[in-house]
């Protein structure tokens, strides 16, 4: 397998799951979070899979198809998930991949030495519809995600590609986005002619606008 690198092809996998074999190239045409967590039975997994499994179809909203994945085995993956929906009451309905043999989490750079030797830490791996990986995260073990900025980084990434455009810090729906800055000093315009554009103007190489 490649290793994992922004705006080139995510790593086509193979591998046991909760839901049997699947593979990456299934999901083509459809969004993927792929996240990876310590371990099963855990007490800040089983949080965040509660969180997952509470906002999946926000998600789903989205186009957007969740897999979990840890180097616990599918048994062990369906009775946390029962759990999971015992304590939380919602059901986790997407696929958990059973990594064993840490393949996947090898391809991502997952397993990270200085963190865990053996288990995968919380990263979070945003494919596009073309199969192309756009944006990771990686968490310590001791750091829970946050289920809104994951969202929120599938807003801008869908956002920018839909419009042309880039989205500033904080940036959340329905707030202004970046329009790219000139490609050349004749495209440079001047805040009178940004405005009748109805950008909002900073700069130059800075102006805003509503979608």
């Amino acid at each position: 397998m490649s290793l994992a690198r922004l705006n080139e092809p995510a790593p086509e996998f193979e591998a046991a799951s909760t839901h049997g074999k699947i593979k990456l190239s299934d999901y083509k045409g459809k969004w993927v979070v792929l996240f990876s967590h310590p371990a099963d039975f855990t007490p800040v997994c089983t949080t965040e899979f509660g969180g997952f499994a509470e906002r999946t179809a926000e998600f789903e909203k989205r186009g957007v198809q969740l897999i979990g994945l840890s180097v616990d085995g599918v048994q062990s993956h369906i009775a946390w998930a029962q759990d999971i929906e015992q304590i939380f009451g919602h059901k986790v309905t997407f696929p958990i991949i059973a990594d064993l043999d840490r393949e996947v989490s090898n391809a991502y750079g997952m397993v990270q030495p200085g963190e865990s030797s053996t288990n995968a830490v919380r990263a979070v791996f945003f494919i596009d519809d073309k199969g192309t990986l756009r944006a990771m995260i990686y968490y310590p073990l001791n750091v829970g995600r946050n289920m809104a900025e994951i969202l929120r980084v599938v807003d801008a990434l869908q956002t920018a590609d839909a419009n042309g455009v880039a989205t500033p810090a904080n940036w959340e729906p329905g707030k202004p986005v970046v329009v790219p800055p000139p490609a050349n000093s004749n495209a440079v315009e001047t805040q009178e002619e940004a405005k009748q554009k109805g950008y909002d103007y900073k700069r130059w190489y800075l102006r805003m606008k509503n979608l």
